[in-house]
């Protein structure tokens, strides 16, 4: 029994031999052995406005704690609804979201219609920009240029095919899946770990607006298309840096009052406004300058 003992005791200081299938510690490289042998990733967690994590819940949260709102009055009506909403489970990143969109949808309407700047009408700079939101900037250019390349390339295929319409749609969204699926199988390989964690709330987004892009690409000229594609490009990354802002997402937490009505009075206003558009006046100014010198 003496000898039994000896043999299955470990020497003191000798490491003991580990168990087969047991999970090991994490490695500096953030890979965990699972119970089944595969080799596990942690993925670290970005602040991302779109979901509500918890650092992002933590950190909204906590400015509401750090400035308490006084007694309901004709000017903290609004601050005193949020307040409750999350206090009852709504998520913060939610409410700053619902109150932020109209902004976003002013500032496009207001780039459109005061500026000159041409576009896929004022929804869909505004939904592209929630959608880059998510996966960042960068990563949701390269993934909805390779929807359109899918896309585009899917409807020369079934062009010849002459089918109907919701079929025709169905086969091209079939394509579009295909290619995403695709290109975060090659980002997966190649450790692309923007690519890669995407979610499927802003991957379906893009997936939904390549038709309209498609159509652009198809209906127009080359250099039109271009134009607009880009100056939509361009309104939605913007639009998406601003939604990003800390400072905004503080102000409208802290002042949800003055951003929701004040957008609702610059709606009205451009809504009122009937002159050149900015774009328009630089580009008939020779003409106006040359009708003012002969008055």
């Amino acid at each position: 029994m003496l000898s039994v003992f000896l043999f299955v005791t470990p020497v003191a200081g000798q490491e003991a031999p580990p168990i087969v299938g047991a999970p090991t510690e994490s490695s500096e490289s953030g890979e965990v052995a699972t119970p089944s042998g595969i080799v596990e990733k942690e993925v670290v967690e970005k602040d991302d406005l779109t979901q509500p994590t918890k650092e992002v819940k933590n950190k909204l949260e906590k400015v509401l704690e750090d400035n308490p709102v006084g007694e309901l009055s004709a000017t903290n009506f609004l601050r005193v609804a949020v307040l409750q909403a999350v206090k009852n489970g709504v998520p913060v990143n939610t409410v700053i979201l619902i109150l932020l969109f109209p902004l976003i949808v002013a500032i496009i309407a207001a780039a459109r219609h005061l500026i000159g700047v041409r576009g896929v009408g004022i929804l869909t700079p505004a939904l592209l920009s929630v959608a880059f939101l998510a996966t960042g900037i960068w990563a949701g250019v390269i993934l909805f240029l390779i929807i359109l390349v899918v896309g585009m390339g899917a409807r020369q295929v079934l062009r010849r095919l002459k089918l109907q319409y919701l079929p025709r749609m169905a086969l091209l969204l079939w394509f579009i899946s295909a290619g995403v699926f695709g290109a975060l199988l090659l980002a997966s390989v190649y450790n692309l770990s923007s690519l890669v964690t995407i979610g499927i709330f802003p991957i379906l987004i893009l997936m939904l607006l390549a038709e309209t892009f498609i159509d652009i690409l198809v209906g127009r000229s080359a250099s039109e298309a271009r134009d607009i594609i880009l100056q939509t490009f361009i309104l939605a990354m913007l639009s998406s840096l601003f939604l990003a802002w800390e400072v905004v997402q503080r102000v409208v937490l802290l002042n949800p009052e003055l951003v929701f009505l004040g957008v609702a009075g610059f709606d009205l206003f451009i809504g009122r406004y009937t002159g050149l558009r900015l774009r328009e006046y630089l580009m008939f100014r020779p003409a106006i300058r040359d009708e003012g010198e002969e008055e």
